[in-house]
């Protein structure tokens, strides 16, 4: 089970009316897709970063038994600099947990999750930690925001300095800022924002659906024996031809926008009670 560092940007007391943000990810705490947001972010309040210290993607929201929640303070170098941090044990969301309860102590005014490696989009987001982080924070009410850079697949478990994660940032304070201006509807818990490879400052940005498509289609290892180890792995399909023009997969893919997904934790199919209460009694 991987530990978490949290790390705290601004180590002054929180005695200022500054606003509060918690950035977590999946990838692990070395992660320049973190850095690039937390600097990105630190302009707009207070940032503490609770994440991963190993690489947690495909982690959801879980929350595991095996997880004992052990806190050590220690101190790392981060793109030259010391800081210090705390490790514990625990996943993505539980770093949400330990941020808000261990660390903070009280609610932040906002959770940004990401930068990730690699798009979450499409009906596989349940499984992104990314986004299970972001959506643990909204079921404690908290404004969440989870943040993904499309890149191709080689680079998803990696620490590449090859990506250029400046864009993404930038996007991701947009939204933060927006999102600590403006208290979102009611059935809006967090936003999902993903951003093409290719984006630049002046991409628009485009309200989306979560798409039925499973995008990541599973990929079975051929192994002679089921003893050997065979995890089942992933790589994208991506069907457009018959893609609504209002879903994640056609905004990012297609039109090359970044998509802003509205996410809601009342998973209640849409259906009419009516007509599904008819069928169900026929």
């Amino acid at each position: 089970m991987p530990l978490l560092f949290i790390y705290r940007i601004n180590t002054h007391r929180m005695t200022t009316t500054k606003p509060q943000i918690l950035l977590t990810n999946d990838d692990g705490i070395r992660s320049p897709g973190l850095w690039a947001v937390a600097a990105s972010l630190s302009d707009l309040g207070f940032v503490t970063v609770a994440a991963p210290r190993d690489q947690s993607t495909g982690m959801g929201r879980s929350l595991p038994g095996t997880s004992d929640g052990v806190i050590r303070e220690e101190r790392v170098q981060v793109n030259g600099q010391e800081w210090s941090v705390f490790a514990v044990n625990g996943s993505p969301a539980q770093a949400v947990l330990h941020g808000v309860y261990d660390i903070l102590k009280s609610k932040p005014d906002l959770v940004v999750s990401g930068i990730n490696y690699g798009e979450n989009i499409a009906t596989g987001i349940t499984i992104s930690g990314t986004v299970g982080a972001a959506l643990e924070a909204a079921s404690l009410g908290i404004p969440a925001l989870a943040v993904s850079l499309e890149t191709d697949s080689k680079y998803h478990l990696s620490y590449s300095n090859h990506i250029d994660f400046s864009v993404a940032a930038a996007f991701a304070a947009q939204f933060a800022r927006m999102a600590l201006m403006k208290e979102f509807p009611a059935d809006v818990d967090a936003l999902k924002v993903d951003v093409p490879s290719d984006a630049t400052l002046d991409t628009p940005w485009r309200l989306t659906r979560v798409s039925r498509q499973r995008y990541y289609e599973p990929v079975s290892v051929e192994r002679a024996s089921w003893d050997e180890p065979g995890a089942i792995g992933y790589h994208a399909v991506i069907n457009l031809d018959a893609e609504p023009q209002d879903t994640d997969v056609y905004a990012l893919r297609k039109s090359r926008f970044v998509s802003v997904s509205p996410l809601s934790l009342d998973l209640t199919s849409r259906v009419n009670f009516n007509i599904l209460d008819d069928l169900l009694r026929e």
